[in-house]
């Protein structure tokens, strides 16, 4: 069985980039998020039916989901339940595809909040210089400070994360200095 490394951190602070460093299979909830809005019409009608005035046009649009939270702030946990379990099989799936893999990298921002994590995953806090994480935000295609806030809200906090994690990579966004930091953890963990 493969060794389970969850990264944690703050929203842009470059989780899915060291994620990607480690060089083994990446599991990125974000992107499996992007898919299920574009592909899965089940989501789609369950999205309608808890959100109806939102939730109007397949794919779904992120439009129509950002006006949805921003109106409502039960809007988000009615979405964020409702993707979640979808986004659990597609982990289990990847999971088991690559079970003998060494290592496998779990990119999901809700890792601890939705219990996705197992007692024997390694964690690694993704620390970065917040005047960073800001400058590298604001160049996001949907970037909506409001959005990013409500999300905050229902993330654990960043001192929990960090506290919970067994490593921390400070996020400087160089490769080689990265790099570095990731050989020295896969050495701990071998």
């Amino acid at each position: 069985m493969a060794i389970r490394i969850g990264i944690l951190g703050d929203i842009g602070s470059g989780k899915s980039y060291i994620a990607r460093a480690f060089g083994y299979p990446v599991f990125n909830a974000d992107k499996e998020v992007a898919e299920i809005y574009k592909k899965n019409k089940k989501v789609f009608v369950k999205l309608k039916r808890v959100l109806p005035g939102y939730i109007n046009l397949f794919p779904i649009n992120k439009n129509e989901i950002s006006k949805a939270i921003l109106a409502n702030k039960s809007n988000l946990r009615k979405i964020v339940k409702i993707i979640h379990l979808e986004v659990r099989k597609k982990m289990n799936f990847f999971l088991k595809k690559n079970k003998k893999k060494k290592f496998v990298v779990l990119d999901i921002p809700l890792l601890l909040e939705n219990n996705i994590n197992n007692k024997k995953d390694v964690l690694i806090f993704v620390e970065s210089n917040k005047s960073q994480i800001l400058m590298r935000l604001k160049k996001r295609q949907n970037f909506n400070p409001k959005i990013i806030n409500k999300f905050k809200k229902i993330q654990l906090s960043l001192d929990y994360k960090k506290k919970r994690s067994k490593f921390v990579i400070k996020n400087n966004f160089t490769n080689k200095f990265i790099k570095k930091q990731i050989k020295y953890i896969l050495k701990q963990i071998h």
